[in-house]
């Protein structure tokens, strides 16, 4: 295939980047694949701790998409073997470790997830246990050689650990170097990662150099803050918005995103352009302008970056609807109850939160209201009547039909 020219590429590849390092280094990797028509590997190691994707892993994720975009060969490799050991990335304390069973279930999901985003056919999916189970304790010794205790405790977060007396496990320090392992085995020209990993990546550099390589190059990218503005996202936190979330709550959790988010947003959520992101830039600085209308456009952008344009607008006119008029929409799904039921059996029998004890807490919280009256009853029941609204939170409607 042919390439774009190496300008072209870049101004792709740095859009929303945090650091390129080296940049003058990818400049001539990008120079040396037009000319030899051989695309780059491009790595992304992904941690299946957590089978839950949200738009802040979609950050990284479209970055590898830009790549693909480009031409480029992309790499995911799923961290099996690593989940064993527990990224200390940003941790103040020992991570869980994962069975290889575990990580194998947990990276299905994430893989499947991650389809609204990578080109799946042209995606390379490694696990790293298939190489990193490979090694025996000489091989291991020699890894953890090449690095001093002084260097890992270089990275901030064991710093902190270290100087608060928060125990370190050695297995811990092994991280890294299996990382940047990965690294060695795929022979990759580029490594992605959030700017947690940067002591990662380069560790990757160093191992690779060490064995001869050309090292890689890093790219990181900005940690997306959540819907509050101030931790990064995170389904713990309650502040995310999931890949496989519904139109309607993309939509209104975007709106609920405090006004100096917005244009961190527009680049890293709604994956924005340079003149889209100028355009919103100068707007929001105008005193005339309410910043709601820019989170609205904001709201449809990312909307149709995971669906559609029309989709979006459907998305637009449900909040209009049911949030600004406080009305029930024309569409929404239906439930047919055989005999009386606890509500709670009710909204997750039909799929409206994704357990009961979900369930549970948006009554308690008085989130949960049938035919317009508050339920406050985790106990309270659902008799059998022609038909009833049941709402669930803003933006989660249940026509129940006894």
């Amino acid at each position: 295939m042919s390439f774009l020219p190496v300008d072209e590429q870049l101004a792709l590849i740095r859009r929303g980047a945090e650091e390129i390092i080296p940049e003058d280094d990818l400049k001539k990797k990008l120079e040396e694949s037009r000319e030899s028509n051989t695309p780059l590997t491009i790595k992304l190691g992904c941690d299946p701790s957590r089978p839950d994707l949200h738009i802040g892993h979609g950050v990284v994720l479209r970055k590898l998409r830009h790549f693909q975009d480009l031409g480029h060969q992309a790499i995911l490799v799923i961290g099996d073997f690593t989940a064993m050991i527990g990224d200390p990335s940003g941790r103040n304390k020992t991570r869980p470790q994962l069975t290889l069973e575990e990580a194998r279930s947990n990276a299905e999901s994430y893989v499947e997830q991650s389809k609204v985003i990578l080109d799946i056919d042209m995606l390379k999916i490694l696990y790293n246990s298939d190489w990193l189970n490979e090694m025996n304790f000489n091989d291991v010794v020699k890894l953890a050689s090449s690095y001093t205790v002084a260097r890992m405790l270089e990275r901030d977060d064991f710093t902190k650990r270290f100087q608060s007396e928060i125990p370190i496990s050695i297995h811990e320090f092994l991280y890294p170097l299996a990382q940047g392992q990965d690294s060695v085995e795929l022979r990759s020209d580029v490594e992605l990662g959030g700017t947690d990993q940067k002591f990662n990546l380069l560790v990757g550099r160093d191992l690779q150099k060490d064995n001869g390589q050309d090292p890689q190059c890093i790219i990181t990218l900005p940690l997306l803050e959540g819907t509050d503005g101030v931790e990064k996202m995170s389904k713990s936190y309650g502040n995310h918005i999931g890949l496989n979330d519904t139109p309607e709550d993309m939509y209104g959790k975007t709106l609920s995103i405090s006004d100096d988010m917005i244009m961190k947003w527009f680049t890293l959520a709604a994956d924005a352009d340079e003149s889209v992101v100028k355009n919103a830039e100068e707007r929001l600085a105008e005193p005339s302008v309410n910043p709601m209308e820019l989170k609205r456009e904001l709201a449809r952008a990312v909307v149709e970056l995971y669906y559609d344009a029309e989709t979006a607008s459907q998305a637009e006119k449900h909040f209009n609807t049911v949030v600004v008029g406080k009305g029930i929409p024309d569409d929404i799904p239906e439930f047919a109850l055989s005999s009386e039921d606890l509500i709670v059996n009710v909204i997750f029998d039909a799929g409206l939160l994704q357990s009961k004890g979900e369930a549970r807490r948006m009554i308690k919280q008085g989130a949960v209201k049938l035919d317009g009256e508050s339920v406050t009853n985790i106990q309270a029941t659902i008799l059998l009547k022609s038909e009833q609204i049941l709402k669930v939170g803003k933006r989660r409607f249940l026509k129940v039909i006894g």
